[in-house]
């Protein structure tokens, strides 16, 4: 395992942020964290950057304990938090060589690689503008350029999306996957779930400091699929339409919601075509008739209580 943990705890007073935590993600995974805020996804990844000791339990990275052995590690990861730090008077390239000294990079394999990820990074023609002139999305491509320098094994996301226009987060997104694909285990945590479907090959939910799920997204959507509900549009009588869907053998419920009635069915109902023939028997044209879509968002909110700290 590159990160585990192992009954992870941290309390600030009374206010217990992370319960009992365990984890444990393989290396070359991209790892997507999710929770209401106040969960522990922040207090999680900061104690993984050495940035927090645990109150109690243990945390490892590349096989390196926390708090005893947080030297070894620092070298080996890189964290980039949710907002930019300050260094407004510094230009792209001169923001990025500093960081580079403060890892012993000098001479031309310094230049060689604030270039390189420069290139990786798409802020090749940025490198002469101030940081403090950079879009938000640019900073946070400068944020991710950072922490590339040193060649990382571990990158540490905290909500690297968060406020970025629907561009910068697509932007991001394939940074992120490009990342990925060059085996770069990524743990990163957001609120924009159908991005993380997309990005990730495993999922861990937390809730209240305490983890309601760890694994697959596809597992995930399994979990949360209770039984088949489909969306029936028709141009006629929706009254009429739902009294009749209502009543018909196998339908558990059938409600009017957006324009559309949602016809719940018993579990064991796989077969819906009968939905279509009563309503054509009974007179009633159909506009549409198609399966609810179970995603991120819905399993989220299945396998979650929404309770915060």
């Amino acid at each position: 395992m590159i990160i585990q943990t192992i009954n992870l705890t941290k309390r600030y007073a009374k206010l217990v942020a992370l319960n009992n935590l365990n984890l444990n993600i393989e290396e070359g995974e991209c790892f997507g964290y999710i929770g209401p805020n106040g969960a522990g996804k922040t207090t999680t990844i900061r104690i993984l950057a050495t940035l927090l000791q645990p109150t109690w339990g243990e945390a490892r990275v590349c096989g390196h304990v926390v708090g005893y052995e947080s030297r070894k590690i620092r070298p080996l990861i890189g964290y980039v938090p949710d907002y930019f730090g300050a260094y407004e008077d510094m230009v792209v390239q001169e923001y990025l060589e500093f960081f580079a000294s403060a890892y012993n990079i000098t001479g031309k394999k310094r230049t060689q690689i604030v270039g390189d990820v420069l290139e990786l990074t798409d802020l090749t023609f940025k490198r002469d503008a101030l940081c403090d002139s950079l879009s938000r999305g640019m900073k946070q491509r400068l944020s991710i350029a950072r922490v590339l320098l040193h060649d990382p094994r571990v990158l540490l996301l905290d909500e690297p999306a968060s406020g970025l226009d629907p561009r910068a987060r697509i932007e991001i997104r394939a940074l992120l996957k490009e990342l990925h694909r060059m085996g770069k285990t990524i743990i990163i945590s957001s609120h924009i779930l159908p991005e993380l479907a997309d990005l990730c090959s495993s999922i861990g939910i937390l809730e209240r400091g305490e983890l309601a799920y760890h694994g697959s997204v596809s597992e995930a959507i399994r979990r949360a699929r209770v039984g088949t509900v489909l969306h029936v549009a028709t141009p006629d009588d929706g009254e009429r339409a739902r009294t009749l869907l209502r009543d018909l053998p196998g339908v558990r419920s059938a409600e009017p919601q957006d324009g559309v009635i949602v016809v719940s069915l018993e579990t064991e109902t796989t077969d819906f075509s009968f939905i279509a023939r009563a309503m054509l028997d009974a007179g009633l044209r159909i506009s549409e008739i198609k399966p609810e879509e179970v995603n991120l968002e819905t399993a989220f909110m299945r396998l979650t209580r929404g309770v915060v700290q």
